[in-house]
């Protein structure tokens, strides 16, 4: 409950108690720590439970807040209940019942559910240590190596703050622990050996590997082999959190980070008129304008830098404005995401390791 305001009667202030909006699923992992003891985040935790799959992970898209209903458990929609690490599906679950769990230290089933979810992550993990999209293995390109929207670094931050028994985490038992320490580094040699190089130069990541030869390869229709200026960011942000990196990790870094800067586009902004006609309701266009910050593409041509778009009919090109306008406007084809990094992150770590020994 919340004291939200005040009611004035005869000259003096009465609070009014106010019932709080539920939590929704999307905003669990923001709550404050207390607040995963109580019995809101606890009902949350049961319905969680009954969402994991019999592999121990989770689906995607879906609050899952309230147990499931129904037409849930009817839908047999390809992604609609296949456990996966998109889209934070998976390690946000684990992270919100491992935090209720420490709360209560006779919480048997929540604490269970958390592990089985790390069991899921350690199985799914690639012996080269890479992760598809989804698994049990479906065919396409949910096997391959998957950094697209950060599902693989979110999943070696996860497992690296258990092996290191940060909280909510200092439960986990030590023989698990040291499991998720060794799949981190598999994960970081995996990584490395992603690594796109372009005339001798180590440069970006695509947004996914092939799981065998360790080359990038497309996704769906409109996402072409390319370099990526969206996932490059995470991986590289989680680069450089490691503390005490190789070599081989610094170069990988600092071959990025170089890339990052030469890719940038400058003197355009994006705009997105409306456009109720549109599923999106939007439409997406670039505008000339000297004074705007600069941007990134979401996808560059190996070898050139140019920018690259395409629509549901699988041809590159090179001019958002020759997209269909369903894809378009539905789409982030651009990011600014990479200006944080070297204004900010980048410098910081530069810093910090001029002063280690």
């Amino acid at each position: 409950m919340n004291w939200l305001r005040g009611l004035v009667v005869a000259s003096v202030t009465v609070p009014l108690l106010v019932a709080a909006a539920p939590v929704r699923w999307s905003e669990v992992t923001r709550q404050p720590a207390a607040w995963h003891a109580s019995d809101e985040a606890r009902t949350i935790a049961a319905a969680v439970r009954l969402y994991q799959t019999p592999e121990g992970g989770w689906p995607k898209n879906h609050d899952i807040t309230a147990p499931p209903s129904a037409a849930f458990l009817a839908e047999t929609g390809l992604d609609h209940r296949a456990p996966t690490i998109d889209n934070g599906a998976t390690t946000t679950q684990i992270r919100f019942l491992a935090a209720v769990a420490t709360h209560e230290p006779t919480d048997a089933a929540n604490r269970a559910a958390a592990v089985r979810g790390l069991e899921y992550l350690l199985a799914a993990q690639y012996k080269h240590g890479g992760w598809p999209q989804f698994f049990p293995l479906r065919p396409g390109y949910y096997t391959r190596i998957t950094f697209n929207d950060d599902a693989m670094v979110n999943v070696l931050r996860l497992l690296r703050e258990v092996a290191a028994g940060r909280e909510p985490f200092a439960w986990i038992e030590p023989a698990l622990r040291t499991r998720c320490a060794a799949a981190v580094e598999k994960g970081i040699a995996c990584i490395l050996r992603c690594q796109i190089v372009v005339a001798g130069r180590k440069t970006a990541w695509c947004a996914q590997h092939d799981e065998i030869t360790f080359e990038p390869v497309p996704a769906r229709a409109y996402e072409h082999t390319s370099l990526s200026g969206s996932e490059t960011v995470e991986i590289v942000r989680f680069l450089m959190s490691i503390e005490h990196p190789t070599p081989e990790i610094v170069a990988a870094i600092e071959g990025a980070v170089a890339w990052l800067e030469a890719a940038k586009l400058t003197g355009i902004r994006i705009d997105t008129p409306p456009a109720p006609e549109l599923p999106h309701k939007h439409d997406r266009i670039v505008v000339a304008d000297p004074a705007a910050p600069p941007l990134w593409a979401r996808f560059y041509e190996i070898g050139t830098n140019r920018p690259l778009f395409g629509g549901r009919d699988t041809i590159i090109r090179y001019s958002l404005a020759e997209v269909e306008p369903e894809r378009r406007g539905g789409y982030n084809w651009f990011t600014d995401e990479p200006a944080k990094l070297l204004a900010r992150d980048y410098p910081r770590w530069r810093k910090k390791r001029a002063a280690q020994p």
